[in-house]
């Protein structure tokens, strides 16, 4: 669940479609009939770039029919024409003004004979509390850091850059990556506004990654980079119709992206296929002296996470569903995941059902505490790492800069979490020792470990969330339940995909399981997707009942 939840909800009580087939509740066309009433609603002209994909773009450029610039050009028209105008979606802060330069030196590389990789000339967005040392800014939506320019790249811009990819802008998101208030609504920045669901435009595109889920959904970008400490990957992927993957914690440094904790954040890929999220997966792994956690990944990292895309990979997997806690706070939600299970059944997939993780909900409390302890600690470190023209330089003038600043700053949600935050000791308490032990025992050992050994299972499945609620500025989010928190607080990987829709809502399936676990994740994520074929285009439906 989304980390102000923990305050306000506590502990949540918690066959695939026939191709081609409609689902229930589906009252919009889809495909051309849907582009027309789109073009017809906000004058919107057809985009030729629309749900291609990473081999798409780069077949076109080896042809020649495309070049890095064109597509980046084509991009940069897109956002233009929707993310300020038009449905108005609010999922850009910023782009890069040497997007095209960049672009053109890729494109003379490639004439040159140099070719870098899969993403030579692709043009990615990164969430705004990823760094980079360029003229985009990194503030995490706040006004408190506008202007701030770290004095290097985050590892993971470093590795993108290298792979050729162009980082094309920076997104939206949940001011601090959600970490602010218990009454905040996800996809909200004093910088950028409220984010927008680009199926229906008042419904809620969930956070922190709003603006990387929002974006790649509406074809603002051929992918984007978002975070995660409990959800805000897999939550927006699910909202949003596209694949997240939440790596394990590790697998890719954290260096140079604004924390929340070094215990849980990490970052990973968000696209429309897991084709996509799998190969730009491989290009952010590796090892980091600035980031002690992935030491491990050196032997357990892989930069190629390709060779894992067996679309019969479902055959003879046995697959855990994790039922209780997990399913009843939505019916609609319940229906499409019990049909996507009884299609992997029909796929050859053995489903152990349920196999529930026992003690779900159990470390909740003690996830919140570990969270205020380190984010304190953690943001206090990444703020002096900007050198002595940062524009604050710790969490306590963060709070004071709010404070002062509330008119733009607080005009709809406070900061009650980082006052909690700020009044937390070292991280030599005991309470906070404590409180890291019960979660590190209850998530991993007697958790998702001792479910998998117990039904000797290859993966956990659950439905990642519920339908998007309609966005409320004035009472925060209508949040009901979700499936993140056993992955999230273990540091275990977890992959959202798309399972089918309700009322032109999607909703997303989530498959999780043990450290390092996903080459196994992706063959299954990637089988299943491949059967079913759930993911289609947005058409910005301004409400329910206005199609």
């Amino acid at each position: 669940m989304d980390r102000r939840n923990f305050v306000r909800l506590g502990a949540i009580a918690g066959a695939m479609a026939v191709r081609g087939k409609p689902l229930a509740g589906q009252t919009l066309a889809n495909g051309e009939a849907g582009r027309s009433l789109l073009a017809k609603r906000f004058s919107i002209s057809p985009f030729a770039l629309e749900e291609a994909t990473l081999s798409d773009l780069q077949a076109g450029m080896a042809a020649g029919t495309m070049t890095a610039r064109s597509i980046t050009q084509q991009y940069l028209n897109r956002i233009a024409e929707l993310d300020r105008q038009g449905p108005t979606l609010r999922h850009v802060l910023e782009t890069n003004p040497d997007a095209l330069s960049l672009a053109d030196t890729l494109d003379q590389e490639r004439k040159a004979g140099k070719v870098r990789g899969p993403l030579h000339g692709i043009p990615i967005l990164l969430k705004d509390n990823i760094d980079t040392a360029d003229r985009m800014t990194t503030t995490a939506g706040s006004l408190a850091l506008a202007g701030s320019i770290p004095l290097q790249d985050a590892f993971i811009a470093a590795k993108l850059r290298a792979a050729g990819a162009i980082l094309l802008g920076k997104t939206n998101l949940s001011e601090w990556a959600n970490f602010r208030s218990t009454h905040s609504s996800s996809g909200w920045s004093g910088r950028g506004g409220q984010a927008k669901n680009p199926y229906v435009l008042d419904r809620n595109p969930c956070g922190s990654s709003s603006g990387s889920g929002g974006a790649v959904s509406a074809n603002l970008c051929a992918a984007a980079i978002g975070t995660e400490t409990d959800g805000s990957i897999v939550c927006p992927s699910s909202a949003n119709g596209i694949v997240g993957i939440k790596p394990t914690v590790g697998l890719v440094s954290r260096a140079g992206i604004i924390p929340i904790s070094h215990t849980q954040d990490t970052s990973g890929p968000m696209a429309r296929t897991v084709r996509d999220a799998a190969i730009i997966l491989g290009v952010l792994t590796g090892v980091d002296p600035r980031d002690s956690a992935t030491t491990e990944s050196r032997s357990r990292g892989q930069t190629d996470y390709t060779k894992y895309l067996d679309p019969n990979g479902l055959r003879g997997a046995r697959i855990g569903v994790a039922r209780t806690r997990f399913f009843g706070y939505s019916d609609v939600t319940d229906k499409v995941i019990n049909d996507a299970i009884a299609g992997m059944k029909a796929q050859g997939a053995v489903i152990v059902d349920p196999a529930n993780i026992v003690t779900a909900g159990k470390f909740d409390d003690s996830e919140f505490d570990v969270l205020l302890y380190e984010f304190k600690a953690d943001l206090n470190k990444y703020l002096a790492s900007l050198g002595p023209k940062a524009p604050v330089k710790t969490l306590a003038e963060i709070i004071a800069f709010n404070e002062q600043h509330k008119d733009t700053s607080m005009p709809w949600f406070g900061q009650e979490i980082m006052i909690q935050a700020q009044a937390k000791g070292p991280l030599t308490e005991k309470k906070y020792l404590a409180a890291l032990a019960k979660d590190l025992k209850m998530s991993r050992t007697d958790g998702i470990d001792a479910t998998m050994n117990k039904y000797k299972l290859d993966a956990i499945v659950a439905p990642t969330g519920s339908p998007a609620w309609v966005t409320d500025l004035v009472n925060g989010d209508h949040f009901s339940g979700a499936s993140s928190t056993p992955a999230a607080v273990a540091g275990y990987p977890n992959i959202n995909v798309p399972a089918g829709f309700s009322h032109n809502l999607p909703i997303g399936i989530s498959f999780f399981g043990r450290a390092y676990s996903e080459p196994t994740l992706i063959k299954l994520a990637y089988a299943y997707e491949q059967a079913t074929k759930h993911r289609r285009a947005p058409t910005f439906i301004p409400t329910l009942g206005a199609e």
